[in-house]
Protein backbone atom coordinates (compact mmCIF):
# COMPACT_ATOMS: atom_id res chain seq x y z
CA UNK A 1 0.00 0.00 0.00
CA UNK A 2 1.36 3.74 -1.44
CA UNK A 3 1.38 5.99 2.13
CA UNK A 4 2.94 9.23 2.39
CA UNK A 5 2.70 10.83 5.94
CA UNK A 6 3.37 14.55 6.48
CA UNK A 7 4.19 15.60 9.91
CA UNK A 8 5.95 18.98 11.20
CA UNK A 9 3.18 21.51 11.17
CA UNK A 10 2.13 23.45 13.52
CA UNK A 11 1.49 27.35 14.83
CA UNK A 12 4.71 29.60 14.53
CA UNK A 13 4.70 33.73 14.04
CA UNK A 14 5.43 35.49 11.56
CA UNK A 15 8.88 35.85 10.43
CA UNK A 16 9.78 31.94 12.10
CA UNK A 17 10.69 28.70 10.46
CA UNK A 18 8.91 25.16 10.33
CA UNK A 19 10.36 21.92 8.26
CA UNK A 20 7.78 19.79 6.88
CA UNK A 21 8.14 15.68 6.34
CA UNK A 22 6.52 13.31 3.99
CA UNK A 23 7.47 9.92 4.98
CA UNK A 24 6.41 7.65 2.05
CA UNK A 25 6.47 3.93 1.52
CA UNK A 26 4.85 1.65 -1.07
CA UNK A 27 6.58 2.25 -3.81
CA UNK A 28 10.30 2.80 -5.31
CA UNK A 29 10.62 6.49 -3.64
CA UNK A 30 13.22 7.74 -6.23
CA UNK A 31 10.82 6.30 -9.16
CA UNK A 32 8.25 9.18 -8.08
CA UNK A 33 9.15 13.27 -8.36
CA UNK A 34 7.27 14.20 -4.87
CA UNK A 35 5.72 17.85 -4.47
CA UNK A 36 4.63 19.62 -1.77
CA UNK A 37 0.96 21.66 -2.19
CA UNK A 38 -0.95 24.07 -0.13
CA UNK A 39 -4.93 24.48 0.42
CA UNK A 40 -6.87 26.98 2.06
CA UNK A 41 -10.61 26.51 3.08
CA UNK A 42 -12.82 27.65 0.12
CA UNK A 43 -9.40 27.53 -2.52
CA UNK A 44 -7.69 25.79 -4.83
CA UNK A 45 -5.00 23.35 -3.95
CA UNK A 46 -2.11 24.82 -5.25
CA UNK A 47 1.48 24.02 -6.25
CA UNK A 48 4.37 25.20 -3.56
CA UNK A 49 7.59 23.06 -4.76
CA UNK A 50 8.87 19.79 -6.07
CA UNK A 51 11.81 17.56 -6.33
CA UNK A 52 12.71 14.77 -8.57
CA UNK A 53 14.95 12.74 -6.49
CA UNK A 54 16.05 10.65 -9.81
CA UNK A 55 18.54 13.81 -11.02
CA UNK A 56 18.16 16.39 -8.04
CA UNK A 57 15.98 19.11 -9.80
CA UNK A 58 13.84 21.43 -8.06
CA UNK A 59 11.16 23.56 -8.68
CA UNK A 60 8.87 26.19 -6.48
CA UNK A 61 6.29 28.87 -6.45
CA UNK A 62 6.81 31.96 -6.66
CA UNK A 63 5.40 33.09 -3.56
CA UNK A 64 7.50 30.82 -1.99
CA UNK A 65 11.11 31.34 -3.97
CA UNK A 66 14.02 32.13 -1.25
CA UNK A 67 12.09 31.33 1.42
CA UNK A 68 11.32 27.41 1.19
CA UNK A 69 13.84 24.79 0.53
CA UNK A 70 12.74 21.53 -0.73
CA UNK A 71 14.85 18.43 -0.20
CA UNK A 72 14.96 14.82 -0.28
CA UNK A 73 17.02 11.75 1.94
CA UNK A 74 16.48 8.46 -0.20
CA UNK A 75 17.75 6.30 2.34
CA UNK A 76 14.68 7.16 4.74
CA UNK A 77 12.35 8.03 1.99
CA UNK A 78 11.64 11.23 3.04
CA UNK A 79 11.35 14.74 1.60
CA UNK A 80 11.74 18.32 3.44
CA UNK A 81 10.15 21.33 3.30
CA UNK A 82 12.65 23.66 5.03
CA UNK A 83 10.11 26.80 5.47
CA UNK A 84 11.42 30.39 6.58
CA UNK A 85 10.39 33.58 6.77
CA UNK A 86 6.55 32.16 6.97
CA UNK A 87 3.97 34.53 6.58
CA UNK A 88 0.58 34.93 7.80
CA UNK A 89 -0.40 34.14 3.94
CA UNK A 90 1.82 30.71 4.09
CA UNK A 91 -1.32 29.69 7.01
CA UNK A 92 -2.85 26.66 5.17
CA UNK A 93 -2.72 22.62 5.15
CA UNK A 94 0.24 21.34 3.60
CA UNK A 95 0.01 17.86 1.80
CA UNK A 96 2.77 16.10 0.33
CA UNK A 97 2.20 14.35 -3.26
CA UNK A 98 3.86 11.88 -5.78
CA UNK A 99 3.25 11.53 -9.34
CA UNK A 100 4.68 12.61 -12.86
CA UNK A 101 5.95 16.23 -10.94
CA UNK A 102 5.41 19.90 -11.75
CA UNK A 103 2.60 22.22 -10.13
CA UNK A 104 -0.50 20.18 -11.08
CA UNK A 105 -2.70 18.35 -8.35
CA UNK A 106 -3.71 16.55 -10.94
CA UNK A 107 0.06 15.02 -12.28
CA UNK A 108 0.43 13.45 -8.89
CA UNK A 109 -1.13 9.98 -8.25
CA UNK A 110 -0.32 9.84 -4.34
CA UNK A 111 -1.33 11.96 -1.22
CA UNK A 112 -1.04 12.05 1.98
CA UNK A 113 -3.10 13.47 4.56
CA UNK A 114 -2.03 17.08 4.95
CA UNK A 115 -0.40 18.91 8.27
CA UNK A 116 -1.83 21.98 9.07
CA UNK A 117 0.63 25.45 9.30
CA UNK A 118 -0.34 28.50 11.05
CA UNK A 119 1.78 31.39 11.10
CA UNK A 120 0.34 34.04 13.71
CA UNK A 121 0.74 38.13 12.70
Amino acid sequence: EVQLVESGGGLVQAGGSLRLSCAASGFTFDDYPIGWFRQAPGKEREGVSYISSRDGSTAYADFVKGRFTISSDIAKNTVYLQMNSLKPEDTDVYYCAAGIGGTEPNMYDYWGQGTQVTVSS
